[in-house]
Parts: C-alpha cells; structure tokens; sequence
C-alpha cells in the first residue's frame, strides 16, 4: 500500500477527497496541488483558489472568507434552461418553460441581483414566502415581464400588495396556500377593480422523499386538498371567474433525493392539472415547486446528501409526464414552472477558512524515544501496567494484532483505573497514556497494509484522529452541518501534492461543544475524521464547499460570532492568462464582515454606553492607583478599537506591543464596495 508522498499523485488527491464526484466539473485539483475553480465548467480556464486567497489577504481581507463566483451562478441558470429546452424540443412539448428562484434559499441582496441579473436571457423570475420578500421581489423585478409567484401565509396587507403590484402590470402570481385565502384575493381585487390572476397549491398523495417529505401528504403544512379544490372552482364559476385561475402548483420537499418520487407527483399533479382545465379553470401553468436536488457526496445514490438522477433526467421526467397526462386527456401543454433555489446557488459560494492550531490526545512515537524522562524511576521497576504496555509495543505483529489492541486498551484501562486509587503519579500516567497510544499507532500501520480488515479495527483512524482548530463559527457559517447533520465537501485548498498523513475533525471558536465537524463525505460511507496535513503553524486553508444555500441566512450569532467577510468575484476572460489558462477575476464587490461593535447592537447593547462604563471603572482603578494614566488612556484606546474590529480572529504583527496597537483599525471604507 502507498503511503509515502514519493508515490503520492494528484489523482491520488482527486479520489481521495472525491473532487470528479462532488465537484460537478466547478472544482479540480490543478498541477500546483491547489483547488481550482472552473465558473463555466470549461477544464481549460480556471481560478487557483489558493493564489485568489491570497490576493484577498493582500487586499487587507481577513480569513474567514465567504467567496462568491457569480460566474458559477451565470452557468447554473444556463444548464437548467437549457436542460428544459432540450426536453421539450426531444418530447415535441408545445408549452413552454418558466424558472424562478426562491428568495428564501439565499435572500441576500447581491445574489438576488446577480441572479436576476443573469437571467435576462430567459423567462426566468422570483418566488417569494413572506412580506418583506414580496416588498424585495417587487423592486428587484423591475422588468414588466419578470414573474414572480408569491407562496406562503399571506393576510389582507400581501394580497393588497400583490393586487396593486398586478394594476401597475407586474407579472405576479398569489398562490393560495389554504382556502381563506381565495376569500382576500377575491376581496381585494373587487375593491381595487382588478381581474386578479392567481394560483392554487394542491396536496399530493404522493410521499415526499429525503429530510423534507413533509412537505406534501395529507398532513402537509400548505395546499388544498381536493375537497377544497372542488369548493375553489365552485366559488369561481360563481363569480365568473373561472380564467382567473391561472397556476396549479405542488411541492414535494427539499432536496429530493429519489426520481421515482417526483415522477409519482408529477403524475398525479399533471392530472389533477386535467381535471381542472376540464372544469373550466384557465389554467396555463404548472408550478412543479422545487426540490432539484445537489449531490452534496458526489455519490449519486438516494442517499440524503445526494441524489440518484442528473438535471437532464429531471427535466425530462418532469416534462414528458406532463405532456403524456396531458395528451391521453386532450388538453393544452401547460408552461412549466419550476422553483429551483438549492441547484442554483448551492455551487456558487466557498467557505475558506485558516487552521489556527491542532489539538492532540497522544504523542507521536518520535516523541517517545526515551519514555523515563518523565520519570527517575526505570519502566522495569513501574508498576505492572506500565510495564505490561512497555513489553507489549516488540509483540505487535500481523498475526496477533487482533490479541495485542485487546491487550493494549485493557493495560491502560488497568493503568487508568490504578490512578484512580491513588498507586500512579500523574506522570506515570502521562508515560502509561504514551506507550498506550504508541502501541496502537503501532496496530494502526498493520492495518494499513491488510486487504481485509478486522471489525474491531476498523475505527482506529477516527480514535487517533486530531481536532484542527479552524477560524470559523459552524453556527453562523455552515448551521445545517449542525442542525441536520447536513454533508459538506470540506477539503484542504492547497498542499494537495503532499499526502495528507493525519486525520482530524475540524473545531470552531465557538465555546459550544457542539462547534465541530465530525462527519465527512466519502464514496462508501461517511467518514468520521478528513484526511488532513501537519500543522507546524504556517498558513493551512481548508475550503468548505457548496455552501450557498440557505447557511447564510440560518447562521445565528452564537457567541455573537457575525457575518464573514464576503467577496463576489466575476471571471475576465479577456483579460488575457499567464499562460496556464487560468482567468483574470475581477473582485465585483466586497462585503465587509460584521463588526463588534455591529452584533453587539442586534442583542441592543449600545457602543457609547459601554464604553462609559469601562471608563468608569478605569477611573476608580487610576483613583487606587492600580493603573497609571498612559496605561488607562493605552487601555481605553484597545477597547474602542475593539468594538470596531472583526469578530473573528486576526492576526497580529510580532511587533505590536502595545495594548493600544493589538487591533487592526477598523477600514476607513464602508462595508459593502463596489470595486471598479
């Protein structure tokens, strides 16, 4: 078996961390042994993550670093479109195809904007849940024939909204959500003298599939059931209006791992389509929710981290069992709307953090070389325990290595136990402890090299693995690797030409024990350690990838740990390459991360208050003379450039002595720039 960096490739690299899998033709491991980047999955151009780290460091940018590629964005809006245009070219569709993203899965105002931006090219829109998205879709879609479909609870505030935002010739579509809601729209639209165009959620017997299966059934949260689809279409013809119903929408979950569940709800929603149209309804679009899922472990199974169809097959399951419906029945093709807000912006964000120390719960063995330092007295003369695990480290072979781990964990079992009666010193315990973790590094190594693998053995790696103490907050940055055990690819962004000999869980700065990350992907199984480089204290960045759904707007200020610095770089292809293809970026616009100062006032602390209280204390101290007047004005000085500092951690100069000179002033910039 390779083990040596001398028989290490780069695409020894590529497996192990499973870059093809994941990375879906975006991300690669280049020649340098750095992470390239690839906005338009074009092998040939690329952006070196690591040099790109850098440049923004030279910018005066703290790590962590959230970095956006709106290129990746261009492209993700491009496949999908593309991939409903061919679906219905191959299956003669004569409807059409309408995207639209939902603001919820990343509501912050740069992506919204780039996305719509992107998207001029295509009829593509917003989908909007709340009142302050609707207040934000309505501005951002400023383009008249920009759709935007409004789901969730809604009362008469919304549909007053959405009925003017129709009078103006927006192209907006209420969906009613639960059947009161028929009753506003109807209401609202009498009073303004509107022919309003609205929708209908129904709820599928079809089960959902993955984390959110909830999301449609009978017990499901939203829809009408069609009992009350019946009462909706009798109510309508009441008031002729009939045609104004225009959307028939359904929804099956978040990331939906498993194809045959849509195609099962695709059926039954394409029928229900029918049966409506039949009844006179003026249907002309069929919202298929989202639920396009991103294969997280690049393992392509109905696994909740992955997915078991590609984008092409989605579409055209999705498309052809419309149209079959459609065509036993007789009725017109509907456009076809999709919801796609995870597939769309999940790619585009990479969280790149920096190693800031490594923890370890044993000694190397080339730190053992003379065990009875710790000690005058010899091992031969220790007690048995000790003695017992000195002997045992020569017996260790393939033959009996089973016997001897057995042996080990009982040795130090009796050694820990004899501590616990008073019969070790603590630094016969510190030497028991090292022969322990000698002995099983030793049992690790055969297991290395054997094909099949006792049972027993087979979680040493995670029992030696290390915790790397990385400058982030899981809580603000990454909540669902928390919440719901959530996958992330997560790999070291550079020194991939070295084999990465350690194994480690990566730990926050939170103070929350929860702050770590202990489960990795890998192609049979999750692991529960990464593989990882020495840390001897110069820069190391580890990446965390595929983060641009959702985390950013679920992150909590635990330990009042705020936003990061964010950066939305675009790709210059004509700018010209230093001979490598790579491309030229263009740092479009930098989002300075929260300040102290700025969490402090959401949990409503007030800066100048703090201060006066601080300097109420360093004026009782100078009245004792515990302090000396530079020392208070030094002091005073730290702690109100403090408040303006980054909440995470930052380096400092070796010749910064002072108190006064320990935090970085805060930029003179504001925190959003547009950079030409």
């Amino acid at each position: 078996m390779r083990t040596r960096s001398a028989y290490w490739t780069i695409e020894d690299a590529r497996e192990r961390y499973a870059v093809p899998h994941w990375g879906k033709g975006y991300f690669s491991i280049n020649a340098r042994g750095c992470v390239s980047v690839h906005p338009e999955k074009d092998p040939g151009s690329a952006i070196d993550l690591k040099k790109l780290v850098d440049q923004l460091k030279e910018r005066g940018l703290h790590l962590p670093l959230l970095i956006r590629f709106t290129d990746i964005l261009r492209h993700r809006v491009a496949e999908l479109n593309q991939a409903f245009q061919k679906a219905i070219v191959d299956n003669a569709y004569d409807g059409d195809y309408c995207g639209v993203y939902p603001i919820k899965v990343n509501q912050q105002r740069q992506v919204v904007e780039d996305l719509v931006d992107c998207s001029k090219d295509y009829q593509f829109g917003l989908e909007c849940g709340s009142k302050p998205e609707l207040i934000a879709a309505l501005a951002l879609a400023h383009e008249r024939d920009v759709p935007v479909i409004c789901n969730g609870f809604k009362d008469d505030d919304f549909v007053e909204m959405v009925i003017f935002a129709q009078k103006i010739g927006k192209n907006i579509i209420p969906v009613v959500e639960k059947f009161s809601e028929l009753e506003l729209i109807l209401r609202n639209a009498e009073r303004l003298n509107v022919r309003p165009r609205f929708g209908v959620r129904v709820k599928l017997s079809a089960p959902g599939a993955g984390r959110w299966k909830l999301s449609t059934g009978a017990r499901s949260k939203f829809g009408l059931s069609a009992t009350e689809l019946i009462k909706t279409m009798q109510r309508l013809k009441e008031q002729q209006m009939e045609d104004c119903l225009q959307l028939l929408h359904f929804h099956l979950g978040s990331q939906i791992t498993n194809i045959y569940n849509l195609k099962n709800a695709i059926t039954e929603a394409a029928r229900i389509y029918v049966e409506l149209t039949r009844a006179g309804a003026g249907l002309t679009y069929l919202d298929v929710g989202g639920g396009l899922g991103v294969d997280y472990d690049g393992s392509q199974t109905d696994f909740e981290s992955s997915l078991n169809y590609s984008l092409e097959e989605y579409a055209n399951d999705v498309v052809y069992r419309i149209k079959t419906v459609c065509d036993e029945a007789n009725v017109r093709h509907p456009t076809v709307i999709t919801e796609a807000g995870r597939a769309l912006v999940a790619y585009h964000s990479v969280l790149v953090v920096n190693v800031l120390d490594v923890s370890q719960g044993f000694r190397d063995e080339s730190q053992t070389s003379d065990l009875t330092d710790s000690e005058s007295v010899p091992v031969a003369e220790m007690p048995p325990p000790i003695q017992n695990l000195q002997a045992l480290y020569d017996e260790i072979a393939p033959k009996n290595l089973l016997e001897c781990y057995h042996d080990a964990v009982q040795y130090f079992d009796e050694a820990l136990n004899t501590f616990n009666l008073g019969y070790l010193t603590l630094a016969q315990r510190s030497l028991a402890e090292t022969l322990y973790y000698r002995a099983i590094k030793k049992v690790l190594r055969i297991v290395r090299t054997l094909e099949h693998i006792p049972e027993e053995l087979e979680g040493l790696e995670d029992e030696l693995s290390e915790t790397y103490f990385c400058n982030f907050s899981i809580f603000q940055s990454i909540p669902d690797c928390w919440a719901i055990n959530q996958l992330f690819p997560i790999m070291p962004i550079h020194k991939l030409l070295e084999e990465p000999r350690r194994r480690g869980v990566l730990a926050d700065i939170t103070c929350d024990s929860d702050g770590k990350v202990d489960r990795f992907i890998g192609l049979r199984d999750v692991k529960k350690s990464l593989e990882l480089h020495d840390f001897d204290g110069d820069e190391y960045y580890v990446g965390i990838f595929l983060v641009g759904a959702y985390q950013e707007i679920l992150g909590d200020l635990h330990n009042l740990f705020g936003d990061t610095n964010s950066i939305h770089v675009k790709c210059n292809p004509a700018a010209g390459s230093d001979g490598v293809g790579e491309y030229d970026v263009d740092i479009e616009m930098v989002l300075k991360g929260d300040t102290v100062e700025q969490v402090l006032s959401y949990v409503q602390y007030s800066s100048q208050d703090l201060v006066s209280r601080v300097r109420r204390d360093v004026e009782s101290a100078l009245r004792r003379r515990t302090i000396t007047l530079a020392e208070a004005a030094s002091f005073v000085r730290f702690y109100e450039q403090s408040l303006t500092s980054y909440t995470y951690l930052t380096p400092r100069s070796d010749t910064d002595d002072s108190t006064a000179t320990r935090v970085q002033e805060a930029p003179k910039y504001p925190r959003a720039i547009k950079l030409d």
